[in-house]
Protein backbone atom coordinates (compact mmCIF):
# COMPACT_ATOMS: atom_id res chain seq x y z
CA UNK A 1 0.00 0.00 0.00
CA UNK A 2 1.36 3.43 -0.92
CA UNK A 3 0.97 5.67 2.17
CA UNK A 4 2.87 8.75 0.97
CA UNK A 5 4.82 10.11 -1.98
CA UNK A 6 7.49 12.79 -2.34
CA UNK A 7 8.62 14.04 -5.71
CA UNK A 8 8.45 16.77 -8.35
CA UNK A 9 5.19 18.00 -9.86
CA UNK A 10 5.10 17.11 -13.58
CA UNK A 11 1.50 18.10 -14.31
CA UNK A 12 -1.02 20.02 -12.25
CA UNK A 13 -4.75 20.52 -12.67
CA UNK A 14 -7.29 21.62 -10.03
CA UNK A 15 -7.95 18.11 -8.68
CA UNK A 16 -5.30 16.00 -10.45
CA UNK A 17 -1.55 15.99 -10.62
CA UNK A 18 1.29 13.82 -11.80
CA UNK A 19 4.14 13.47 -9.33
CA UNK A 20 7.55 12.32 -10.59
CA UNK A 21 9.05 10.05 -7.94
CA UNK A 22 12.50 8.79 -8.96
CA UNK A 23 11.55 8.79 -12.64
CA UNK A 24 8.10 7.23 -12.19
CA UNK A 25 5.07 9.48 -12.78
CA UNK A 26 2.23 8.83 -10.33
CA UNK A 27 -1.21 10.20 -11.20
CA UNK A 28 -2.83 11.44 -7.97
CA UNK A 29 -6.33 12.83 -7.46
CA UNK A 30 -6.46 15.60 -4.84
CA UNK A 31 -9.09 17.85 -3.21
CA UNK A 32 -8.96 21.58 -4.05
CA UNK A 33 -7.48 22.66 -0.68
CA UNK A 34 -4.55 20.27 -1.18
CA UNK A 35 -3.94 21.51 -4.73
CA UNK A 36 -3.95 25.09 -3.43
CA UNK A 37 -1.13 24.33 -0.98
CA UNK A 38 1.14 22.77 -3.61
CA UNK A 39 3.71 24.59 -5.70
CA UNK A 40 3.83 24.75 -9.49
CA UNK A 41 5.19 22.42 -12.15
CA UNK A 42 8.79 21.42 -11.43
CA UNK A 43 8.48 22.09 -7.70
CA UNK A 44 8.72 19.48 -4.97
CA UNK A 45 5.66 18.10 -3.18
CA UNK A 46 4.88 15.66 -0.39
CA UNK A 47 1.48 13.99 -0.14
CA UNK A 48 -0.14 11.55 2.26
CA UNK A 49 -1.91 9.05 0.04
CA UNK A 50 -4.70 6.49 -0.04
CA UNK A 51 -4.44 3.75 -2.65
CA UNK A 52 -7.75 2.25 -3.75
CA UNK A 53 -7.64 -0.94 -5.76
CA UNK A 54 -10.71 -1.97 -7.74
CA UNK A 55 -11.21 -4.80 -10.18
CA UNK A 56 -10.61 -2.49 -13.13
CA UNK A 57 -8.50 0.31 -11.63
CA UNK A 58 -5.81 1.34 -9.17
CA UNK A 59 -6.24 4.94 -8.03
CA UNK A 60 -4.15 7.16 -5.76
CA UNK A 61 -5.70 9.98 -3.73
CA UNK A 62 -3.38 12.57 -2.19
CA UNK A 63 -3.74 14.92 0.76
CA UNK A 64 -1.68 17.75 2.22
CA UNK A 65 -2.45 16.73 5.82
CA UNK A 66 -3.02 13.52 7.76
CA UNK A 67 -6.31 15.02 8.96
CA UNK A 68 -7.59 15.33 5.35
CA UNK A 69 -6.54 11.75 4.61
CA UNK A 70 -8.17 10.44 7.78
CA UNK A 71 -11.48 12.19 7.06
CA UNK A 72 -11.41 10.88 3.46
CA UNK A 73 -10.99 7.33 4.78
CA UNK A 74 -13.85 7.79 7.23
CA UNK A 75 -16.11 9.23 4.51
CA UNK A 76 -15.55 6.34 2.08
CA UNK A 77 -16.39 3.95 4.92
CA UNK A 78 -19.96 5.27 4.92
CA UNK A 79 -22.42 3.37 2.74
CA UNK A 80 -23.27 5.34 -0.41
CA UNK A 81 -20.09 7.45 -0.39
CA UNK A 82 -17.36 6.51 -2.83
CA UNK A 83 -13.96 8.11 -3.35
CA UNK A 84 -15.26 10.62 -5.93
CA UNK A 85 -17.98 11.97 -3.61
CA UNK A 86 -15.55 12.02 -0.66
CA UNK A 87 -13.00 13.98 -2.71
CA UNK A 88 -15.69 16.47 -3.78
CA UNK A 89 -16.80 16.85 -0.16
CA UNK A 90 -13.22 17.67 0.89
CA UNK A 91 -13.14 20.30 -1.86
CA UNK A 92 -16.10 22.06 -0.24
CA UNK A 93 -16.18 23.67 3.20
CA UNK A 94 -13.14 23.54 5.49
CA UNK A 95 -12.64 20.23 7.36
CA UNK A 96 -13.50 21.88 10.67
CA UNK A 97 -16.85 23.05 9.31
CA UNK A 98 -17.70 19.64 7.84
CA UNK A 99 -16.74 17.84 11.06
CA UNK A 100 -18.83 20.34 13.04
CA UNK A 101 -21.81 19.69 10.72
CA UNK A 102 -21.50 15.93 11.20
CA UNK A 103 -21.21 16.28 14.99
CA UNK A 104 -24.19 18.62 15.29
CA UNK A 105 -26.31 16.87 12.66
CA UNK A 106 -26.39 19.87 10.31
CA UNK A 107 -28.11 18.05 7.42
CA UNK A 108 -28.62 21.32 5.50
CA UNK A 109 -24.87 21.93 5.20
CA UNK A 110 -24.09 18.30 4.39
CA UNK A 111 -26.68 18.12 1.60
CA UNK A 112 -25.01 21.11 -0.10
CA UNK A 113 -21.99 18.88 -0.76
CA UNK A 114 -21.96 17.46 -4.33
CA UNK A 115 -23.44 13.96 -4.52
CA UNK A 116 -24.80 13.91 -0.97
CA UNK A 117 -28.57 13.75 -0.60
CA UNK A 118 -30.63 13.83 2.58
CA UNK A 119 -30.44 10.08 3.29
CA UNK A 120 -26.68 9.97 2.74
CA UNK A 121 -26.24 13.04 4.96
CA UNK A 122 -28.26 11.34 7.70
CA UNK A 123 -26.11 8.20 7.36
CA UNK A 124 -22.98 10.37 7.64
CA UNK A 125 -24.23 11.80 10.93
CA UNK A 126 -25.31 8.42 12.35
CA UNK A 127 -22.15 6.56 11.32
CA UNK A 128 -19.50 9.22 11.95
CA UNK A 129 -20.82 11.44 14.74
CA UNK A 130 -19.02 9.49 17.47
CA UNK A 131 -15.99 8.53 15.36
CA UNK A 132 -14.50 12.00 14.91
CA UNK A 133 -12.71 12.34 18.25
CA UNK A 134 -9.37 12.95 16.50
CA UNK A 135 -10.63 16.07 14.69
CA UNK A 136 -10.12 19.19 16.83
CA UNK A 137 -13.25 20.81 18.23
CA UNK A 138 -15.25 21.08 15.01
CA UNK A 139 -14.83 24.85 14.84
CA UNK A 140 -13.56 26.94 11.95
CA UNK A 141 -9.81 27.09 11.32
CA UNK A 142 -8.07 30.16 12.69
CA UNK A 143 -7.79 33.08 10.28
CA UNK A 144 -3.98 32.97 10.45
CA UNK A 145 -4.00 29.49 8.88
CA UNK A 146 -6.47 30.62 6.23
CA UNK A 147 -4.37 33.66 5.32
CA UNK A 148 -1.14 31.70 5.04
CA UNK A 149 -2.89 28.97 2.99
CA UNK A 150 -4.34 31.60 0.64
CA UNK A 151 -0.93 33.31 0.29
CA UNK A 152 0.80 29.99 -0.48
CA UNK A 153 -1.85 29.15 -3.08
CA UNK A 154 -1.30 32.50 -4.84
CA UNK A 155 2.48 32.01 -4.83
CA UNK A 156 1.98 28.53 -6.33
CA UNK A 157 -0.11 30.16 -9.08
CA UNK A 158 2.89 32.36 -9.99
CA UNK A 159 2.25 35.58 -8.04
CA UNK A 160 5.14 37.13 -6.10
CA UNK A 161 5.13 36.71 -2.31
CA UNK A 162 4.69 40.46 -1.68
CA UNK A 163 1.82 40.72 -4.19
CA UNK A 164 0.15 37.65 -2.65
CA UNK A 165 0.45 39.11 0.86
CA UNK A 166 -1.04 42.46 -0.23
CA UNK A 167 -3.94 40.79 -2.07
CA UNK A 168 -4.78 38.53 0.87
CA UNK A 169 -4.55 41.47 3.30
CA UNK A 170 -6.99 43.46 1.16
CA UNK A 171 -9.27 40.43 0.76
CA UNK A 172 -9.21 39.97 4.56
CA UNK A 173 -10.46 43.52 5.08
CA UNK A 174 -13.28 43.01 2.55
CA UNK A 175 -14.26 39.39 3.26
CA UNK A 176 -16.92 38.55 5.80
CA UNK A 177 -15.65 34.98 6.21
CA UNK A 178 -11.94 35.21 6.93
CA UNK A 179 -11.66 31.70 8.43
CA UNK A 180 -12.16 30.00 5.08
CA UNK A 181 -8.96 29.73 3.00
CA UNK A 182 -10.84 28.91 -0.21
CA UNK A 183 -13.16 31.93 0.11
CA UNK A 184 -10.17 34.12 0.96
CA UNK A 185 -8.26 32.79 -2.07
CA UNK A 186 -11.20 33.58 -4.37
CA UNK A 187 -11.45 37.11 -2.92
CA UNK A 188 -7.69 37.65 -3.29
CA UNK A 189 -7.82 36.46 -6.92
CA UNK A 190 -10.62 38.96 -7.59
CA UNK A 191 -8.42 41.67 -6.07
CA UNK A 192 -5.48 40.67 -8.27
CA UNK A 193 -7.48 40.38 -11.48
CA UNK A 194 -9.66 43.42 -10.84
CA UNK A 195 -12.79 41.23 -10.98
CA UNK A 196 -16.03 41.93 -9.19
Amino acid sequence: MIASLKGLIQQKQPTRLVLDVAGVGYEILVPLPTAATLGGIGEGAFLHTVQIVREDSLTLYGFATLEERSLFQKLIGVSGIGPKIALNALSGPPIEEMVGAIRTGDIALLTRLPGIGKKTAERLVVELKDRLGDFGDGERAPATTATSDAEEALVSLGYSRSLAEKAVKRAMSEAANTGNAEALLRSALRVLTGGK
